[in-house]
Parts: structure tokens; C-alpha cells; sequence
């Protein structure tokens, strides 16, 4: 139950459900299931946001929760001197006042820094149940709070502001210039926004989600800007709609649709950022998005972790990059997505992040009737690292081996991707998940 109301608190003097006020000393007010709301010990996530190479405290890093469909559910707080913060999060509790079963994830953003998360980086779920009580508020701390940003060269001032609207929460807020994004945040429950390294120049801000729409303001990005006010409204949306065909893969087998800000596409590892809603699953045929806001947008099938991936093979229909433009007019992709069974990844990173020690032997599945197979390794930013594109063919049913030992220098800290493709009669065959293969090297 959401209140937006004053409320009576179950005997306690009104209070506002995720305010204070109202409520005595260190006390929040929450829904109660099956009760009226009341004042108890308030939920907050702690933790740390470091620097991944060199371990250091990173001071002024903004923090907001998300929930699983991406929107915001949480205020915006910042990391401190020794990169420590304090999240609160509104809960809804149970009949004693403890945590209901909810999960969350965080995004941190920070000058100078890549913005977590970010492909192939993927943010751990928080279970908000497992909150410990301690001195009077119950806390969320554990590995997964403790935040690793990834330095990057970047130079600018940042873009501050608003979103205007009675629910701008888990917007997604983007500054181009010259039609290419330059930098992105996501807005928190109050709406505010921070953009982070914005060259000089002149910059467009829009902002973006399912069923919502700001912008274009055009600011002059010189030094620091603050007070930008963007006006948010449900105009001009419309629905795009297509189809995906699963080929060559295990029947039973769905997979989803996301739509990317095209200005945030990266052509090399055909990445990009996704506004909270802009998702259809499970799709193994027919898909619809709805409320989508005006806009250039890439549509990638079967990005996410399922089994599947687009197919590579470029030589036949429906397996280039779509890119649609909206326009308030609903969208309708006449050719369908092709779409088959990966090539899977079984050391490292065959289901998330994995930490190695040594620069380890890159270990994938081999396809059938291959004639050999592409590999490619990538660090965090987007940088190729290292590629072999004329592996041999497997041997039986052995899977494909590639030490990276004596053959690449590993950067301490630093967290790299491998993909690898399959290739037969000179096109593509298949290739391994967008979303795998991700490891951490700490030596």
C-alpha cells in the first residue's frame, strides 16, 4: 500500500508513509500489512563505493535503488570522504513491523567513473527481508552493497536539475551532443538528476520512461550547471510491435525485447541503455511495447540472459541491428528477429560477475558443423583487449580452451568480458550471451 496522504499511524500522531515527520526520534512512517501504517525502525542499505583499481574511498558518489523493473524506489543519498553511505528505503512491514520480501538494486554514479550498472556489469538483487535490526534501524549491508566504479578518462562539469511531474521516479535522463550521449543518470523518487562529466558545448537533456517523456532543454554546458527543469508528460507516446523467430534452439525456449536510447548505442559491443518499461517478455513470437516515448531507439532481441542471442549470421534477413524512430505514431517492424541457442559459457563468468586470481583459460561450448570460431576479449569500458579470430574447431565434444596466460596482460582490479562467435562456410554461426563471460581480475 502506497500512502500519499496523512495517515493516522496505528496510534502514533499522523505521519506520511516514507517521511519522519510525524514520528518520534529516528522512526519512519510504513504501510502495515493488513493494518493502518505506523511509525517504526526505518530500512537502510550501507555500504561503500571504491575506486576498482586501487581500492580508494570515492567521495560524492550518487546512489539511488531501483526496483526490478527499474524504477526508482528510493531518494538519492552520496557517498562520503571515507566512500561510505547510508540508503534509506521505504518498506512496506509486516503485522511486527519487520521487512516485507522485497528486492532491490543500485545504481552508482560518480565523476569520473563509469556509471554502475553498466553492461555487460549487472547489479545484484538486495533482499531487503534479509535487513539485520541494529541500534534501532534495520540495515542491509553485505558484499553487494560495496560498489567497485571503474575509472575512465572523462573531463567536464555536471548537469543538475528536476524532473517535473507527480511521479518522476527511475526516469532515465540523457545529455547528447551532436546526437551521441554523453552522459546518463537516473532520477530518484523526488525526481533530481546529476550528469556527470558533460564536455563543454551545447547540450540536449532528455529524460525517458515507459509512459513518460521530457525534453529536448537545451543548456550551454560550460562548467557546472545547475537548476535544469525538465517537464515530463504522457504526450506523443506509441507502441511498437514486431516478432522474434527462434531458430536452431531447444523448443520451450522464450526470450525478451528491449528497446536502447539509440544516442547511448555502442555499434562494437551493441550496448546501450534501456528506460525503466521499454521490455516485452517472455516473447518466442509476436511482442508489443507500449508507452513509448518519442524517440530513435535500437531494438535488441534476446540481450539478456536466456540461452539465446541474436543471430550473427548477417548474410540473412532479420539479423542486422533495427533501429526504429517514434514519433507519437505507433511502430510496426515488418521483418522478424532471428534468434538461436548460444554458444554456452562455462568458465568464467557462465552466470555473473567471477572473480579470478590468475589470468584464467577462457572456456565456452563448441557449436556443431563449425569451421572454427572468433574470440574477443574486452575490458569494462568498451575497449578491446585482445582477439584471435581463427580458433580451430573443437575435437568430439570437448569444450573450446583459450589461456589468457602469457598471452594478455590483465590490468589489477579491472573487470573484462569474452565473447566468442562460431563461424562456418564463411558467415557466423552463433555466439556466446551479451551478458557472460564477465570476471574480475585480483591477483
Amino acid at each position: 500500500m502506497i500512502c500519499l496522504g496523512l495517515t493516522a499511524c496505528g496510534g502514533d500522531a499522523a505521519c506520511v508513509v516514507g517521511a519522519a515527520e510525524g514520528c518520534g526520534d529516528g522512526l519512519t512512517c510504513e504501510s502495515i500489512q493488513g493494518g493502518e501504517p505506523r511509525c517504526v525502525e526505518p530500512v537502510i542499505v550501507r555500504g561503500r563505493v571504491f575506486d576498482a583499481l586501487d581500492d580508494a574511498a570515492i567521495e560524492g558518489a550518487r546512489i539511488v535503488a531501483r526496483d526490478a523493473n527499474g524504477g526508482a524506489r528510493s531518494g538519492v543519498t552520496f557517498s562520503g570522504p571515507d566512500g561510505e553511505y547510508a540508503l534509506p528505503i521505504s518498506v512496506p512491514r509486516d503485522a511486527e513491523g519487520d521487512p516485507l520480501d522485497e528486492a532491490v538494486t543500485l545504481r552508482v554514479d560518480a565523476s569520473g567513473y563509469q556509471s554502475f550498472p553498466s553492461p555487460p556489469r549487472q547489479a545484484v538483487p538486495l533482499d531487503l527481508v534479509t535487513a539485520t535490526l541494529v541500534e534501532g534501524e534495520w540495515v542491509v549491508e553485505n558484499a553487494a552493497t560495496d560498489v567497485a566504479l571503474i575509472p575512465r578518462e572523462a573531463s567536464g562539469g555536471t548537469i543538475s536539475g528536476t524532473v517535473e511531474h507527480p511521479d518522476p521516479g527511475g526516469m532515465l535522463v540523457v545529455a547528447e551532443q551532436g546526437g551521441a550521449a554523453v552522459a546518463t543518470s537516473i532520477t530518484g523518487t523526488g525526481g533530481s538528476f546529476v550528469l556527470y562529466d558533460v564536455p563543454a558545448g551545447a547540450t540536449d537533456v532528455r529524460a525517458y520512461r515507459a509512459g513518460l517523456f521530457a525534453g529536448p532543454v537545451s543548456v550551454d554546458a560550460t562548467g557546472d550547471v545547475d537548476g535544469v527543469v525538465l517537464t515530463a508528460s504522457g504526450e506523443g507516446l506509441a507502441t511498437v510491435g514486431g516478432s522474434v523467430n527462434i531458430v536452431n534452439a531447444p523448443g520451450g525456449l522464450s526470450t525478451s525485447v528491449i528497446l536502447v536510447v539509440a544516442s547511448t548505442f555502442d555499434e562494437v559491443t551493441a550496448r546501450g541503455e534501456t528506460p525503466t518499461g521499454l521490455r516485452a517478455a517472455p516473447v518466442d513470437g509476436p511482442f508489443t511495447i507500449e508507452g513509448v516515448p518519442p524517440g530513435r531507439y535500437a531494438v535488441l532481441a534476446a540481450f539478456e540472459n536466456d540461452d539465446l542471442v541474436r543471430d550473427p549470421d548477417e548474410g540473412i534477413a532479420g539479423t542486422a541491428i533495427v533501429f526504429v524512430d517514434v514519433a507519437g505514431a505507433d511502430v510496426d517492424i515488418s521483418e522478424s528477429f532471428k534468434v538461436t541457442e548460444a554458444l554456452e559459457v562455462i568458465s568464467p563468468g557462465a552466470s555473473g560477475l567471477e572473480i579470478v586470481t590468475s589470468p584464467p583459460e577462457l572456456v565456452f561450448a563448441q557449436d556443431s558443423s563449425e569451421d572454427g570460431y572468433e574470440l574477443r576479449l574486452y575490458d569494462a569500458l568498451g575497449n578491446l583487449v585482445h582477439e584471435d579470430t581463427m580458433l580451430p574447431p573443437g575435437s568430439g565434444s570437448m569444450p573450446i580452451r583459450y589461456p589468457l596466460e602469457g598471452v594478455v596482460t590483465l590490468e589489477p582490479g579491472m573487470i573484462y568480458q569474452f565473447r566468442a562467435w562460431s563461424f562456418g562456410r564463411g558467415s557466423l554461426i552463433s555466439a556466446t550471451e551479451d551478458l557472460r563471460g564477465v570476471f574480475q581480475y585480483e591477483p
